[in-house]
């Protein structure tokens, strides 16, 4: 009987995945400055990423497609890390992509456009020509040339800094904890990343959320930055 019991338990967990213990130093990591959220009184998801980063274009559609299922006490948001002049021309892209709402149908195509085409999109007269030419353009190119936007670029590079941002993809959990992808960029460190957000909820002895899928409707009104 227990052999039938714990064969049992053993195919459910196959069949619908189970919670694993986080382990501090594989799974995750404490920041040394914890990041400050855009919204206190939700569980922020931030991803310090680039777009010439080859595991940030690897991780994107797998994140991007998890986020849309987050809690509704969860929310998600990107920066473009701010190094070198190169890096300053992208953030100007990733500002307009966050504030037009286009990260899912935009950041495809703008990794694809780096990586596969070899296209300067850091190079301002060549990010113009190409968002008019991509099926979204017409609302991306009306942030990339808002007024506000070279100074929503800058404040990226003073977060790049602020937190000391080494690496990409840098994914921080409650403003505490950074994830280490011990699963590699895969679904299943997407698990890792759940149960960082059920970590910080419990510290902050938050009531559980409404169920997932809440994300997509409450979750976009929250701000422009997060994903859409």
């Amino acid at each position: 009987m227990k052999f039938k019991t714990t064969l049992f338990t053993g195919l459910l967990a196959l069949a619908f995945g189970s919670a694993h213990a986080l382990t501090e130093g594989t799974d995750y990591e404490v920041v040394k400055q914890p990041v400050e959220a855009l919204h206190q009184d939700k569980i922020e998801v931030v991803e310090f990423f680039s777009y010439d980063c080859i595991h940030c274009k690897n991780l994107d559609p797998i994140l991007l497609k998890h986020v849309r299922s987050l809690p509704s006490d969860t929310y998600f948001r990107t920066e473009q890390v701010v190094w070198s002049p190169r890096h300053a021309g992208l953030a100007r892209l990733a500002v307009a992509v966050n504030q037009s709402g286009l990260k899912q149908q935009a950041n495809p195509a703008i990794f694809s456009a780096v990586f596969d085409k070899h296209i300067e999109l850091w190079n301002p007269t060549t990010a113009v020509e190409w968002i008019g030419r991509q099926r979204f353009g017409k609302r991306l190119l009306a942030a990339y040339q808002d007024s506000g936007n070279a100074a929503k670029a800058k404040q990226m590079a003073e977060l790049t800094t602020k937190y000391n941002i080494e690496g990409t993809p840098t994914v921080i959990i409650g403003g505490k904890y950074k994830m280490l992808f011990s699963h590699g960029l895969t679904q299943q460190s997407m698990q890792t990343m759940d149960e960082l957000i059920a970590k910080v909820r419990k510290e902050r002895n938050m009531p559980e959320p409404a169920a997932k899928g809440a994300y997509k409707s409450k979750g976009l009104s929250l701000s422009k930055e997060a994903a859409r």
